[in-house]
């Protein structure tokens, strides 16, 4: 039985819709898990963090059949005080707005039906909605052309009444296969429980409002076999579109290694190859290029499209998406923050959050690494100073990423971890190219040629280079397993998904001691310090505190 809510409570709810967690409480984890299904992180200082309530977070747990009344109870669960009553008319206002217009078929119809009248009404007078409308069916219902179904979900979120898409899918070209119990490499195989679960949540037994959402899970945690088990469960050709070569034929390569598909029913899709087969793998870029490549989108009945690294989905791909929601869609990450604030999208077009695992849940169950992360906090070179002092703020940040005071603290940090895996990560070429020269180390870039970066990660995989210099274009879908430690010299200024995704590259379970350290290198009383903060935001809401050493 928990402890009296009013005098042991963790959480105070505010009349702002913000949202305070004592993190030294002994209900915090509790809490922190609970709040996750509803609320976005703000901030996370030492003891108090901030979480937001906002109309898409109510959405997204609505979708998860995580009513209303159940987030108000929640709340009252761990407050310390009863949540204000403008607190809870806004949560039953906005979450029962989710579900209050379905788009359904009916006598082979595309129509959109609305819970009332009034809403119908509402909508017929919408005008980002009304041109989307061919003709009322009756007083709730309007004949809608199928042709537009993502650009009427998009609307419909705009006028505040995210849809409930229960129209279905078209019939797709079948593809049997199945998952390996013993893998080709000779390692058992089988799905993890969090794995299972997530595909079932997904799947929904098949269920037209199944098919479409998304899955959040740690790097490191089996996100690809998520997908192979989804194509293995729907049993239909599938297309899989992710952020680089490296990591279409990381897909090929788990494909061949954890199913019964064969090398003649997996095609790459690049700059390189164009070749289209009943499991097809591409890049973001590629489909969005230019409108030649819309034959891989006509080419095959695809019964799924699988979005990797769904965070990174660039807007000619959302535009294209728009269009394909008669496909089961299921996009995969590790976390859902995107920068240009367009979560709405992902929501709209590939669907809400299914599942979203806590990373230490994983952790403590050892199918993650244990990771310690630091911000190391390194003086201004005297050399730079003056040159900070005058320039204007975009210019101060790239003065202090730059500072070459921390090319002593990451020689210090090499030798402490000397015969561990390590990667050195920047977002600054030149800064990157001198951190190689110095340390005689091999260095990945966007320039690097695809058959180069594929030699140089199979040879710090094999331990023959003990340490690699990489830009950001190792930031996603990069598998390397041994790596157990990453120093982050510069980093895109506060880009939570960044570090996050940084993070990830070293969170893949290893043998014996299962730990990993990452740091950020922060130079001291500049603008980086600010960044460094924001950046860190989604990790410490994922319960990763960060030790300062200064």
């Amino acid at each position: 039985m928990l402890p009296d809510k009013r005098k042991s409570g963790c959480v105070i709810v505010q009349s702002d819709l913000t949202i305070l967690l004592e993190t030294d409480h002994p209900l915090y984890e509790e809490a922190r898990d609970s709040l996750l299904g509803f609320a976005e992180m703000v901030k996370s200082p030492e003891y108090i963090h901030t979480y937001k309530l906002t109309q898409l977070s109510l959405w997204n747990a609505a979708s998860a059949g995580l009513l209303p009344e159940q987030v108000i109870e929640e709340l009252r669960r761990y407050s310390k005080h009863e949540p204000p009553q403008i607190v809870v008319s806004r949560i039953l206002d906005w979450g029962r707005r989710y579900g209050r217009v379905k788009l359904l078929i009916e006598n082979g119809k595309f129509v959109l039906r609305c819970d009332d009248k009034y809403i119908a009404a509402e909508l017929e007078n919408t005008k980002a909605v009304a041109k989307y409308l061919l003709k009322r069916l009756d007083e709730v219902a309007f004949e809608v052309d199928i042709a537009c179904r993502g650009h009427v979900k998009q609307a419909l979120i705009l006028a505040e009444y995210p849809a409930d898409d229960l129209a279905g899918y078209r019939k797709a070209s079948p593809l049997a296969f199945s998952l390996r119990g013993t893998a080709a490499s000779g390692q058992p195989f089988g799905l993890r429980k969090y794995q299972s679960e997530a595909v079932d949540l997904f799947h929904l037994k098949g269920e037209a409002h199944g098919g479409h959402g998304v899955i959040v899970l740690p790097c490191g945690a089996g996100k690809t076999i998520v997908g192979m088990a989804v194509m293995a469960k729907l049993q239909t050709e599938t297309l899989v579109l992710t952020t680089a070569i490296t990591a279409i034929r990381q897909w090929v390569a788990e494909l061949l290694d954890k199913t019964t598909l064969t090398g003649d029913l997996i095609g790459e899709y690049s700059g390189e190859i164009k070749n289209i087969k009943p499991v097809t793998i591409s890049t973001y870029q590629i489909l969005g290029a230019s409108e030649k490549h819309r034959e891989l989108i006509d080419s095959r009945e695809w019964g799924l499209i699988i979005y990797d690294e769904v965070h990174t989905l660039p807007a000619p791909v959302f535009r294209m998406t728009a269009e394909l929601q008669s496909k089961r869609r299921l996009g995969l990450t590790a976390t859902l923050i995107r920068e240009d604030g367009l979560q709405s999208d992902v929501f709209t077009l590939i669907g809400p959050k299914r599942c979203d695992v806590p990373w230490k849940v994983l952790e403590k169950s050892g199918y993650i690494a244990k990771a310690e992360c630091f911000e190391v906090r390194v003086p201004l070179a005297e050399s730079m100073r003056m040159d900070y002092a005058i320039a204007n703020k975009r210019q101060k940040f790239r003065i202090a990423a730059e500072n070459s005071g921390k090319l002593k603290v990451l020689k210090r940090l090499l030798k402490e971890h000397s015969g561990r895996h390590i990667l050195v990560i920047g977002l600054y070429l030149q800064q990157l190219k001198e951190v190689a020269e110095l340390l005689n180390a091999p260095i990945i870039t966007g320039s690097t040629k695809n058959s180069k970066r594929d030699e140089l990660y199979q040879q710090f995989r094999d331990g023959e280079i003990p340490v690699m210099i990489v830009s950001k274009v190792a930031n996603y879908a990069i598998d390397l397993p041994d790596a157990n430690v990453a120093i982050e010299i510069s980093g895109s200024f506060g880009s939570r998904q960044e570090e996050a995704q940084r993070l990830g590259r070293i969170l893949r379970p290893k043998p014996g001691e299962n730990r990993a350290w990452f740091y950020m290198l922060v130079t001291s009383d500049t603008v980086e310090e600010g960044f460094a903060a924001h950046r860190q935001l989604f990790l410490a809401e994922q319960g990763y505190p960060y030790s300062v050493i200064s």
